[in-house]
């Protein structure tokens, strides 16, 4: 449709909804409407971008380049600190707009989102300043290692925890000396705005970050298949990926993505059991949108039933409604699409003589009540396929080899949770898991100096810490003879 945007105004916050090329604001001749999924209410006319905007906002990237690749490390990391300044001056703004785009509970956003994402600025700044390694010698001659920023980095970021994700991925790339466009969710896209604004406050420089909106896949295939563009990294769906993967090929650009997952929690008789159960119970977290999610309990079988009671009895507990309310612990599902998604696969997974031991319904508005689905086989489509709600199967293991060879046996690998009162087993268990992440009597546990990513169709490579900074820079080798030099002075 063809509307003029304006500023959107969330709860007093004025949001610009034009995107942000080349340190101006920019509209296009289309936009597309963002709604909240909280009430169904319109939250603002976002411009719509295209292969012009796409085109334009690499320019901007590929002129920004050298100057901001030969800023002196320390000075990339001041305004990266800045940029964490200028969020935590504005965590409740920050907070108020990503819930009302995208449903996650406030009390969530104030007190760990988003410090989280100015965190994940102060941290790359911080490792920036401390990457490096010793040089060494080979047969006399000496080797030096170092990092040289690849270029214009195109991130692609998803909807379900929207600005800490894309902070996640523009941080260190910034650091790492590379110029970055950025393209937001449809359905999620209004914190990446202000994040526009709040770094060219914190002064970084014109066209070092460039915010633009779409919808559809038009910008996505511009930007991924641009042969400016030196580095991609994606957070979504396998279909999407490999749409990414196919546009980036002809340009053999890098690429890192981190896709979905269908991880299991093993929970072992001798686990501490009201540990296990509140484990799987904070599996809803985020109305079960959450990528890393233990969707398939799987529980020796000695134990499952007191499991399952327990279980049933703290997750009926669970307040679900508005996410501004501070009682609340689960919130909507993000849009009418994803909903029906969610339903579809519980329906026919009962068609299938899977039985719901709670929850298996919509409510009113934008909600699925917490699900739990027993009786469910190996090989059907609820225990393979990611269903990204609040949606859990339970399989029974008798033995240690069976719940391994369960846990293993999908496409994904994204994640692993482990519930057992046995080190060595869990030593043993964690060896033989294919995940990324493996937790064990824990959930959700993130340091940025370790490596995350997925394994199988969850995702190729890996960020964090130095593995960040080895995506999105070109290693280099320098390696010097020990003769040759000329005297001086």
């Amino acid at each position: 449709m063809t509307r003029e945007p304006q500023a959107a105004v969330v709860a007093g916050v004025p949001v610009d909804t034009r995107h942000w090329i080349g340190g101006e604001r920019v509209a296009s001749a289309e936009t597309f409407t963002d709604i909240s999924p909280i009430d169904g209410g319109v939250l603002g006319e976002i411009s719509r971008g295209t292969t012009r905007e796409a085109a334009a906002a690499m320019a901007a990237a590929k002129a920004a380049f050298p100057g901001w690749a030969a800023t002196p490390r320390a000075e990339r990391a001041r305004i990266l600190h800045a940029i964490a300044d200028g969020v935590e001056k504005r965590i409740e703004d920050l907070a108020i707009v990503e819930t009302a785009d995208n449903g996650a509970l406030l009390r969530s956003h104030r007190r760990g989102v988003m410090p989280r994402v100015a965190h994940n600025f102060r941290f790359f700044a911080d490792r920036l300043l401390k990457l490096g390694h010793e040089d060494f010698e080979t047969r006399g001659h000496t080797n030096h290692v170092s990092w040289d920023p690849a270029g214009p980095c195109v991130l692609i970021t998803p909807w379900n925890a929207p600005l800490m994700l894309a902070t996640w991925k523009v941080a260190p790339a910034l650091a790492a000396g590379n110029t970055v466009v950025l393209k937001p969710a449809e359905w999620s896209p209004l914190t990446a705005s202000l994040l526009a604004d709040i770094a060219a406050e914190a002064g970084l420089p014109a066209g070092v970050l460039n915010v633009v909106q779409g919808y559809g896949a038009e910008i996505g295939d511009a930007l991924t298949s641009h042969p400016d563009v030196r580095r991609i990294s994606f957070t979504g769906s396998v279909p999407t990926a490999r749409r990414i993967a196919a546009s980036a090929a002809a340009n053999l650009t890098p690429l890192s993505l981190e896709l979905g997952g269908k991880s299991p929690l093993l929970v072992f008789a001798d686990a501490d059991l009201d540990l296990a159960v509140g484990l799987a119970v904070e599996q809803f977290d985020n109305a079960g949108q959450v990528c890393l999610a233990a969707t398939r309990l799987l529980v020796e079988e000695s134990v499952a039933e007191e499991f399952t009671r327990r279980f049933v009895q703290k997750a009926s507990a669970l307040k679900q409604g508005d996410p501004r309310d501070e009682a609340t612990d689960i919130g909507p599902n993000i849009h009418v699409r994803q909903l029906e998604k969610i339903d579809g696969f519980v329906e026919r997974a009962v068609e299938a003589g899977a039985r719901a031991v709670i929850g298996g319904h919509r409510k009113e508005g934008r909600y699925y009540a917490p699900t739990l689905l027993t009786d469910v086989a190996q090989n059907s489509e609820i225990v393979q396929e990611e269903v990204f709600g609040p949606v859990l199967t339970l399989q029974t293991f008798t033995t240690e080899a069976e719940a391994v060879r369960l846990a293993d046996d999908t496409r994904f690998g994204l994640a692993a949770t482990v519930a057992t009162g046995d080190p060595e087993r869990a030593e043993r268990v964690s060896g033989q898991l294919v995940a990324g992440t493996v937790w064990v009597n824990c959930f959700f546990v993130r340091d940025l100096q370790a490596p995350f990513g997925g394994s199988r169709q969850s995702g190729v490579g890996r960020e964090g810490g130095t593995w960040s900074f080895d995506f999105y820079c070109d290693v280099k080798n320098t390696v010097a003879a020990p003769q040759g030099w000329k005297n001086h002075g």
